[in-house]
C-alpha cells in the first residue's frame, strides 16, 4: 500500500549534499517526490511509496550523508496523493 511521509531534517543538513544523496536514495528505494533546503536551516523530504521503503529513507534520514550532523527528524505520514512521477531537489 502506497503512503505518503513528511520529513524534516534538523541539525548540520545543508551544505553536506544531504539534498544529491538522499535523490539517489530514493531512487533505489523507488520513492517519488522531493528534497529541499527550508529557510531555517532543515532540509524537508516529501515522499510517496510503499511503507517499508518509506522506513527505510526515514532510517536513513536520521544519519544522511558521511559530513550531515542530523539532530532529529520530525516524521509525518500522510496518505499518497498521487501525482509525483520522480524524486526531484527542489
Amino acid at each position: 500500500m502506497r503512503k505518503r511521509v513528511e520529513l524534516k531534517i534538523h541539525g548540520k543538513v545543508q551544505g553536506v549534499f544531504f539534498r544529491e544523496i538522499s535523490r539517489i536514495e530514493a531512487g533505489k528505494l523507488n520513492l517519488v517526490g522531493f528534497v529541499g533546503n527550508e529557510p531555517d536551516g532543515t532540509v524537508k523530504i516529501v515522499a510517496e511509496g510503499e511503507d517499508k521503503d518509506l522506513n527505510r529513507i526515514i532510517e536513513w534520514c536520521k544519519y544522511g550523508p558521511d559530513n550531515a550532523e542530523v539532530e532529529k527528524v520530525d516524521v509525518k505520514w500522510a496518505e499518497a496523493t498521487g501525482g509525483l512521477d520522480d524524486f526531484t531537489i527542489k
